[in-house]
């Protein structure tokens, strides 16, 4: 007899095959306790989850063990209490012969009798869509970048193969890498260096390239490792994957929808609870998920991928982090109010989220019909895991009530519509010409958009430098630039009432509300303050709008568009801001002392004196930036 506490993974993992079946064919397994969560509570609960094993050397034709599943209880639970509690629900009786039904014979002791004949007599996802690993390049930092880093007339999204990337002189492609679980579609955010000299770098680092034959071709590629669910997704032709953003190959439509489909299913989900319980999600265990679907089932599930797909794919492309993105969903409808314009948007994303909700618990229903699991897996799909940006619930988390998160919907999506007006303002974008317009290097190129009218309706700032400034030194600064914006697209008549929305909106989540502040002024502290901190979060600490600071005074900042950054930006952004800045805050200092020295109320007095002390530590700031700017010229 032997007995032993061990990590739960032996139970598992494709590395222990050789081992769980030494064990079904040699020994004996009396007892298996499995403790998961809280083995240790002194320990991390999530990684350190144990399971008690017993076990008799000589094997037994025939005999059923006794499994004990404490995976039920909550994971903080006393897992000892829930033990001695009992419950006829977390024992199992079983042979241990039935563990190798299933290809790697996972010792998955709680599962149905048919769902353990479907592992035994169905095909496996590898069948019809073989499952593959990418490559690692072995300097992420040299080959690898986010799409909106890099020159745009480099990057080809689209290529059937490497010989078409070079023929083109492109330098960038599209690299799968998995990130947050996404379902559908989406996730689209690195680029490799894949032109010729790189590729053959690549082909001598890393793991070598493999699969070589399979890159660009259209896949389903998903995350390897999550913290929480599986998200199986579409991924186009042009892509190249990584060893953590793996793709499977189906040959045909018909197969993309139901491998696609089945992958982001319940009973998916079910199988992966044994076949990946540590949420890495290997190419071996995703290879080993049966595939069984009726004739019948096949024409409704693939209806209802193109639906999903339209679905998926126009939340992406509705927020900037897509390279397809056309324009703010804001503008989108004929409106002359933002609040309306808004509440469209907001009824758009409900009834999309709906509508994408009712089409995977169908598709849960179907396979669970399919594989015969009707009643044992829940068909239901919570809001947190329809997977669309246009659904605060995923979006945030379900870690507020609702009426919360709506709010801060409502204030990041007004601060998406100010960062969309800043792409506008640098060229990045136009009211003119839908998607993205300007995304070159050294602002090569711009002055023939500028001349070939690109943004007659809202003109492009001429330098790609916006001042964002605490008060209006400049008349082209960011918070004028916004409401011409703002005026341009919805018109004069309701521009207060549009610009009293959006700061309200900013105050909802973005920033606090200060009483007795205007409108302009709280959208004025909006882009000082915050803008950039949420530019960070959007482009992933990645900017494309480089901030220029003159230190912890703030008596200079501006934003500098990446794309339009060359070799006089710095001299133009000293003759043109800083050394007339310099000017204006010696006028308005010299306008303080006098103030001072005439006021007679003594809380008044105090509060000029206070405001001059500001603005001398901001005037010796600023002569400070501009001496290092003049010896970087």
């Amino acid at each position: 007899m032997n007995a032993q506490v061990t990590l739960q993974t032996w139970m598992f993992l494709s590395g222990l095959k050789e081992f769980r079946e030494w064990m079904i064919s040699e020994k004996c397994i009396k007892n298996i306790l499995q403790i998961g969560y809280n083995s240790f509570p002194e320990l991390n609960s999530k990684i350190v989850q144990c399971a008690v094993l017993v076990s008799e050397n000589q094997k037994r034709k025939g005999y059923h063990g006794v499994y004990i599943n404490l995976n039920k209880a909550p994971q903080s639970a006393n897992k000892e209490e829930v033990f001695l509690q009992g419950s006829e629900k977390a024992t199992f009786l079983i042979d241990q012969d039935k563990f190798s039904c299933i290809p790697g014979s996972p010792i998955a002791y709680w599962i149905s009798e048919k769902l353990r004949e479907t592992f035994a007599g169905s095909l496996s996802i590898e069948s019809v869509a073989p499952v593959r690993q990418g490559f690692q390049t072995g300097d992420n930092d040299r080959f690898l970048r986010l799409w909106h880093e890099v020159d745009f007339s480099k990057f080809e999204f689209n290529a059937e193969s490497k010989d078409q990337v070079w023929s083109k002189n492109k330098k960038w492609v599209p690299y799968n890498k998995g990130g947050d679980f996404k379902k559908w579609f989406g996730n689209n955010d690195y680029v490799v260096a894949f032109d010729h000299d790189n590729y053959n770098q690549l082909s001598t680092l890393g793991n070598c390239l493999p699969s070589r034959n399979l890159y660009f071709k259209k896949s389903i590629t998903w995350s390897a490792l999550t913290s929480s669910h599986f998200g199986a997704r579409l991924s186009p032709k042009g892509f190249t994957f990584s060893a953590k953003g793996a793709c499977a190959f189906p040959s045909s439509e018909l197969d993309f929808s139901l491998v696609c489909s089945l992958l982001n299913s319940e009973v998916a989900r079910k199988s992966l609870e044994f076949l990946a319980p540590t949420l890495d999600f290997n190419v071996g265990d995703i290879r080993r998920i049966p595939f069984c679907v009726s004739e019948h089932s096949k024409s409704i599930i693939h209806k209802n991928f193109f639906e999903i797909q339209d679905i998926a794919q126009s939340d992406w492309n509705s927020f900037e982090f897509s390279w397809l993105f056309l324009k703010s969903p804001l503008l989108k409808v004929a409106q002359n109010s933002i609040r309306n314009s808004l509440q469209s948007h907001v009824e758009s994303g409900r009834n999309l989220t709906k509508k994408l909700k009712a089409i995977e618990e169908e598709n849960n229903k179907i396979f669970a019909e399919n594989y015969g699991l009707e009643g044992e897996v829940d068909t239901d799909v919570p809001d947190e895991i329809v997977t669309i940006y246009s659904n605060p619930i995923y979006r945030y988390g379900k870690t507020q009530d609702f009426e919360s998160l709506s709010f801060r919907f409502q204030s990041e999506t007004l601060s998406e519509l100010v960062c969309y007006t800043i792409g506008c303002i640098m060229g990045r974008y136009s009211l003119d010409q839908e998607g993205l317009v300007y995304a070159r290097s050294s602002n090569q190129g711009f002055a023939e958009l500028v001349a070939e009218g690109t943004y007659k309706t809202f003109p492009a700032d001429s330098d790609g430098i916006l001042p964002l400034t605490d008060q209006e030194w400049f008349a082209d600064d960011a918070s004028n630039r916004f409401r011409e914006f703002v005026r341009t697209v919805w018109g004069e008549a309701y521009l207060q009432e549009n610009l009293d929305f959006v700061a309200e909106s900013l105050c909802l989540y973005a920033i606090k509300p200060k009483r007795g502040e205007s409108a302009l002024d709280t959208i004025r502290r909006y882009l000082s303050t915050q803008f950039f901190k949420d530019h960070l979060k959007t482009y992933k600490k990645r900017p494309i709008y480089w901030l220029f600071s003159s230190g912890k005074h703030k008596a200079f900042e501006c934003l500098v568009y990446l794309h339009r950054y060359n070799e006089g930006t710095l001299a133009r952004m000293r003759t043109e801001y800083v050394i007339p800045l310099t000017a204006k805050l010696n006028t308005y200092a010299n306008k303080l002392a006098t103030d001072i020295e005439n006021e007679t109320v003594t809380s008044e007095k105090k509060r000029l004196e206070k405001e001059l002390a500001t603005l001398h530590n901001q005037q010796a700031e600023l002569a400070t930036f501009d001496e290092k700017l003049a010896l970087r010229i």
